[in-house]
């Protein structure tokens, strides 16, 4: 009886060292908080001054390239609002599509937000004043279905539509100019 405990004891010891190193590596457990976004500002969307070549992308832009962010401007007012995604500014604007056609007056530092793969269907009903959003950056050239081109996009995370997260911004944020 003895050796069998002994020969048991050894195979669980097995499975548990097995099932320990099959984990996914850098897997965390539940109970680990999210990381910590990093606050971007637009006024570092790109290098200052501009120079002869035009805008360049600051280094502040690309070091977020990747990361979760936290991005605080405005949501542009459409007319024609585009399920699934809408656009952020460090300004107001509003678009009107019908009228201006192509010829809209969003700024270089425009942000493409993009919902969570559930939620394309969604068409967000436009937030006035300052809004706070957090969600993991992407940059580079990417051209929508409808043929419009994008530079950064900030992909939402899946609960970042709840009520209690897509908010005015509090008074005391920072100016993002």
């Amino acid at each position: 009886m003895h050796n069998f405990l002994l020969v048991n004891t050894h195979r669980a010891a097995g499975l548990a060292l097995l099932m320990a190193l099959a984990a996914p590596v850098g897997a965390q457990p539940a109970a680990d908080k999210p990381v910590e976004p990093v606050d971007l500002k637009f006024a570092s969307f790109f290098k200052q001054p501009v120079g002869p070549r035009g805008l360049e992308i600051g280094e502040a832009l690309r070091a977020a390239d990747g990361r979760r962010v936290r991005l605080v401007g405005y949501m542009v007012a459409q007319e024609e609002p585009v399920a699934g995604r809408f656009m952020l500014t460090p300004r107001p604007v509003r678009m009107s599509e019908h009228a201006d056609g192509d010829a809209d007056d969003l700024p270089p530092a425009t942000v493409t937000v993009l919902l969570d793969e559930h939620q394309r269907d969604r068409i967000v009903a436009h937030q006035p004043g300052l809004v706070a959003l957090t969600g993991r950056l992407k940059l580079g050239r990417e051209e929508d279905a409808s043929g419009r081109v994008s530079w950064v996009r900030l992909q939402l995370d899946p609960e970042a539509l709840a009520p209690q997260r897509l908010s005015a911004a509090p008074d005391t944020a920072t100016p993002i100019r």
